[in-house]
């Protein structure tokens, strides 16, 4: 398993929601979680790693040694969202670029925990961004889809960056054949 970058196609994937949670969702979040603190992000949704269905990991402080930041949630929604604020974000899937998004100030999020239970969460700010930023993966948005014209502009030298390396990737065969995204 690893974190794919942009453009791989598996980032504009529309995920299905999880009806069983058998031991390879665990496994796959348990690994997405490694995969997260090793890239120092504090959450990674499963498209980021080409799963395709609705699963993401969150620490809301990023520290491996504070589980009890943990979140694995499974098909997560927000519910309710109010106010707006504009913070300074980036991906793991687009290492480097990091740009002001508008975004909710505070959500309520429900998901279900690895156990099935149902949860629910009201955060605010980073908290709530992070949120936004994972379930906007899951239905094939990305953070890139969010910027103002500025920040696009801003942006552009990285994004033909990131598809030329895609790109050199699929030429070397490090990227699979058959996976050229529409660009």
């Amino acid at each position: 398993m690893k974190i794919v970058q942009y453009p791989h196609p598996a980032l504009r994937a529309v995920c299905k929601p999880l009806t069983t949670l058998d031991e390879s969702v665990r496994t796959a979040a348990a690994e997405m979680l490694d995969l997260m603190y090793e890239a120092e992000g504090l959450g990674l949704a499963a498209p980021q790693v080409a799963l395709d269905y609705r699963l993401i990991v969150i620490n809301f402080d990023g520290d491996p040694e504070r589980k009890d930041l943990e979140v694995v949630a499974i098909n997560p929604v927000v519910v309710e969202s109010k106010g707006a604020e504009k913070d300074r974000e980036g991906c793991l899937s687009f290492p480097g670029l990091y740009q002001d998004i508008r975004r909710f100030k505070t959500v309520k999020v429900q998901y279900y925990s690895l156990d099935g239970k149902l949860h629910e969460m009201t955060c605010s700010d980073l908290a709530a961004r992070i949120w936004q930023h994972e379930i906007d993966h899951l239905n094939g948005t990305l953070f890139i889809d969010k910027m103002g014209p500025l920040a696009r502009i801003g942006s552009k030298k990285a994004l033909e960056g990131f598809v030329e390396e895609f790109e050199q990737g699929l030429k070397k065969g490090i990227i699979p054949p058959g996976t050229v995204p529409k660009l």
